[in-house]
C-alpha cells in the first residue's frame, strides 16, 4: 500500500520538474536571442528619462562594470516577462488535469488575461507613467543639482515600477478567482466600494514614487480594474454554479 501510495506523487513531482525545465529552457532560449541586443533594450528602457533631462546631462557609471552588467541583468528580467505566456501554459499543463471540465473553460480565458493584464500595467507605466513622472523629477530638482542619474539604480526603481504596475492591473482576476471560490461575493465587493477606493490610494502611495501624478496614474486604473474584476465575477460565478450542478447531476447518473 505504501509503494501504490507514492506513486501518485512520484508522476506529479516528475511532471512538475518537466514543466520547471521547459520554462528554464524558454527562459534561457529567449535570452541568447535577444542578448546581443541588450544595449539596444537597455536603451529603450531608459529613453522616457533621457528625453527629460537637461541639456548636456547624461546618465553615469558609478561601478566598473555596470556598463557591461546592468543591460545583461535588464535583458535576464525582459526574457522572464517575455517568456511569461509559455510559462503560465506550463502551469496550466500542471493543473489542469486536476480540474473539472467547466473549472478549465473558465480557467483558460484567465491563464490568457492575467498575461495580458500585465504586460498592459508594463505599458501603461512606460508610455504614461514615466514620462510624467520623469518630468516631474527633472522640474523639482533644486538649483545647483546636475541630474546624473546612475544606470543600476535607474533599472532597480523603473522595474519596481514596472512590476508594481504589472501586478496591480491583475486585480480584475484577484476578485474573479477571490468570488470563483467563494471567499467573497460581487455583491459585498459593491457595498465596500468606498473602502477599496481609499485602499487604491493608499496601495498607489506606498507602490509609486512620492508624487502625485504616478500615484493617481495607479490608483484610477486599479479602482476601475476593480469594476471590471466585479462585473466579470459575476459572470463567473454563474457558471461555476451551473458548471457544479451539471457535475453533480453527471456523478449521480453514474452511480445509477
Amino acid at each position: 500500500m505504501a509503494v501504490e501510495d507514492t506513486q501518485p506523487l512520484i508522476s506529479h513531482l516528475i511532471e512538475l520538474r518537466k514543466r520547471l525545465l521547459n520554462s528554464i529552457i524558454c527562459v534561457i532560449v529567449v535570452f541568447l536571442a535577444l542578448v546581443y541586443f541588450a544595449n539596444d533594450i537597455y536603451y529603450l528602457v531608459s529613453a522616457p528619462l533621457i528625453k527629460v533631462m537637461p541639456l548636456g546631462a547624461s546618465m553615469i557609471a558609478t561601478d566598473v562594470a555596470s556598463p557591461f552588467f546592468t543591460p545583461i541583468k535588464l535583458t535576464m528580467i525582459v526574457s522572464v516577462f517575455v517568456s511569461a505566456p509559455f510559462i503560465l501554459y506550463q502551469v496550466w499543463g500542471f493543473v489542469a488535469p486536476a480540474l473539472y471540465k467547466h473549472e478549465r473553460r473558465l480557467m483558460m480565458p484567465l491563464l490568457f488575461s492575467s498575461s495580458a493584464l500585465f504586460y498592459l500595467g508594463m505599458a501603461f507605466a512606460y508610455f504614461l507613467v514615466f514620462p510624467l513622472a520623469f518630468a516631474f523629477f527633472a522640474k523639482t530638482a533644486p538649483a545647483g543639482v546636475e541630474i546624473a542619474t546612475d544606470i543600476n539604480k535607474y533599472l532597480d526603481f523603473v522595474m519596481t515600477i514596472f512590476m508594481a504596475f504589472g501586478v496591480s492591473f491583475e486585480v480584475p482576476i484577484a476578485i474573479i478567482l477571490l468570488c470563483w471560490t467563494g471567499v467573497t461575493t460581487p455583491e459585498d465587493l459593491r457595498k465596500k466600494r468606498p473602502y477599496v477606493l481609499v485602499g487604491a490610494f493608499v496601495v498607489a502611495m506606498l507602490l509609486t514614487p512620492p508624487d502625485v501624478f504616478s500615484q493617481t496614474l495607479l490608483a484610477i486604473p486599479m479602482y476601475i480594474l476593480f469594476e471590471i474584476g466585479v462585473f466579470c465575477a459575476r459572470y463567473y460565478v454563474g457558471k461555476r454554479r451551473r458548471g457544479d450542478e451539471d457535475d453533480d447531476a453527471d456523478s449521480e447518473s453514474d452511480a445509477s
